[in-house]
């Protein structure tokens, strides 16, 4: 039930992904990379579990001389995640496979700098070490001019603009670079993957559904989009983001192959109409970024105290660090976004204040009890 696909074939190293490649799955390293120790343990817990390649957050000096001690202790197939500074690029490459950074991000820094000039500086690094380059991009931190062009069209937004940086690596003469179009909803990913395939059917594309929350919910989110876009023969590289327990991350990787496997043999799922219905939290995977472990916790917590609402059509993000919380809670009704000792709460994109991790749930309940009892009014 997979069809041939028709990318081309990148490498990342001894990884060939695209064209008639197996799908590679992958996860992220869910620790702080300068947690050396705790960095290593999840890197072997996912080796164990089978994963291709495995990502790992660069975002401090700290960071990068960790992850040059890694690079010596595993010989895992590593990418990089760049988050928000490009300019890392040059010392983390030199010891990983491949790098990811996201269009959304490159004007944060050196903003008079262009934004062709920051991409062709990041694939001149790429190269010079042999890396390959992801374009991430996510629809929860589009580039303000896309922001500006598109308005409220997200999915044309993250389309034109992986298209765009696409061409930028073509015209540079770059061609190891694969895209990710991601949303926490499978169906505006489904609409988003499915426009850039048909006007991009050569490159290579990773597959995700961005914060899709705790199982079994955030599986059956992931398992819509997949075998939308799989059985179209869209789709060479994946990973199933999910919320857990750090031990527990390897549950990506075997959630991801037992997907590709029902995909393969046919094996659907079906939704039924009111799915979407209700109360909708999304809550971003555990990963290294997360400056307190007490969120996953916190996401549960979320999710058992908010089962009064289950039939409200609300939607609460809970998400776990500084660099995708303050922008990916805006479109959310409620949004929680965790520091290191104190949780952020938001209605839509207005700040509500900082709460400690024992004050947010009656905070957190206040405000949904105003939202349903506004919504009565109506």
């Amino acid at each position: 039930m997979i069809p041939p696909r028709k990318t081309r074939t990148i490498r990342i190293r001894s990884l060939r992904v695209g064209g008639d490649a197996p799908i590679a799955v992958q996860s992220m390293a869910a620790t702080r990379t300068r947690d050396l120790a705790a960095t290593l343990r999840q890197i072997r817990i996912l080796e164990a579990a089978g994963a291709d390649l495995i990502r790992i957050a660069v975002d401090s000096r700290e960071d990068v001389a960790a992850l040059a001690q890694l690079r010596s202790q595993t010989n895992a197939v590593l990418s990089v995640d760049l988050q928000e500074s490009y300019k890392l690029a040059e010392q983390v490459a030199p010891h990983v496979d491949k790098i990811r950074y996201n269009p959304g991000h490159l004007h944060h820094h050196e903003r008079q700098r262009s934004v062709r000039d920051k991409v062709a500086w990041i694939a001149d690094q790429a190269a010079r070490h042999g890396c390959a380059i992801r374009i991430g991009v996510n629809a929860g931190s589009i580039a303000p001019e896309y922001q500006e062009r598109f308005g409220e069209d997200h999915v044309s937004a993250i389309v034109q603009s992986a298209v765009d940086h696409c061409e930028i690596m073509d015209a540079l003469g770059f061609r190891d670079y694969c895209v990710s179009i991601k949303d926490s909803d499978p169906r505006l990913v489904i609409d988003a993957n499915m426009r850039f395939a048909a006007q991009r059917p050569d490159v290579p594309i990773h597959l995700g559904v961005t914060e899709a929350g705790m199982p079994p919910e955030g599986i059956i989110k992931t398992r819509i989009a997949f075998e939308q876009l799989l059985s179209r023969g869209i789709g060479d590289t994946l990973r199933v983001s999910l919320t857990l327990p750090f031990d527990d991350k390897g549950k990506e990787i075997e959630v991801g192959r037992e997907l590709i496997r029902d995909i393969e043999a046919g094996r659907f799922r079906s939704v039924p109409p009111n799915f979407f219905d209700g109360l909708n939290i999304i809550a971003c995977p555990s990963c290294s970024r997360v400056e307190n472990e007490k969120f996953i916790e916190l996401a549960e917590e979320v999710k058992k105290m908010t089962a009064y609402a289950k039939e409200h059509k609300l939607t609460i993000a809970v998400m776990g660090c500084r660099v995708n919380g303050p922008g990916e809670t805006d479109d959310a009704d409620l949004g929680l976004w965790c520091g290191p000792t104190t949780v952020n709460l938001k209605k839509g994109p207005q700040e509500l204040g900082a709460f400690a991790y024992d004050a947010i749930l009656p905070r957190l309940r206040e405000e949904l009890d105003a939202l349903i009892e506004a919504r009565g009014r109506r």
